[in-house]
């Protein structure tokens, strides 16, 4: 079993494929149970998962993995703003309490960490929230891009800032 980011480990037979996106390539991970990462180009390309598909399956065929695909595609053509698939989320509980409130901010807004904190029961952990969010394994879905300094700053992004900017535009533009 392997580990990443946000998931204490990964079942046997878990399976990756990537996606050329506006964003770079994406790696998509998944199982049986579902999806288990989104991971950006720059954590695969001599980043700290440059050799985590090692020994896993590349399978381009596996059905989560053509589900996201094909919802992300959506996503980058402004059809789709809210995803469904299959997420297996592993990490602490608190993580889990962030990733699960990052769900609920809705398309083409945005929330402070302090706001999100609050929401989930403290509003004096911000910093601790930004460290969860940084943990999110399944970028883009579990939208933690929508997450910005309290002075309406772009911060804090695994993707790259650009990446971050990129996305909110995207969802700005296309906003109903």
């Amino acid at each position: 079993m392997k580990i990443i980011k946000g998931s204490r480990s990964l079942p046997n037979g878990t399976t990756y494929d990537e996606m050329d996106s506006p964003v770079g390539i994406l790696t998509i991970v998944t199982s049986a149970k579902g999806l288990h990462a989104i991971l950006w180009d720059i954590d695969c390309n001599g980043g700290k998962y440059a050799t985590f598909t090692h020994g896993l399956v590349k399978d381009h065929k596996d059905k989560t993995i053509l589900q996201t695909k094909e919802q992300l595609a959506e996503y980058f053509q402004g059809k789709r703003k809210i995803f469904d698939l299959p997420l297996v989320l592993n990490g602490t509980d608190f993580q889990l309490q962030a990733w699960q409130q990052l769900l609920k901010i809705p398309y083409a807004k945005t929330i402070s960490y302090g706001e999100q904190a609050e929401k989930i029961g403290d509003k004096n952990k911000a910093r601790a929230v930004g460290m969860a969010n940084g943990c999110n394994p399944i970028s883009i879905v579990i939208p933690c891009h929508r997450v910005i300094g309290s002075n309406g700053q772009l911060v804090g992004f695994g993707g790259g800032l650009d990446k971050k900017a990129y996305l909110l535009n995207l969802e700005k533009i296309n906003a109903d």
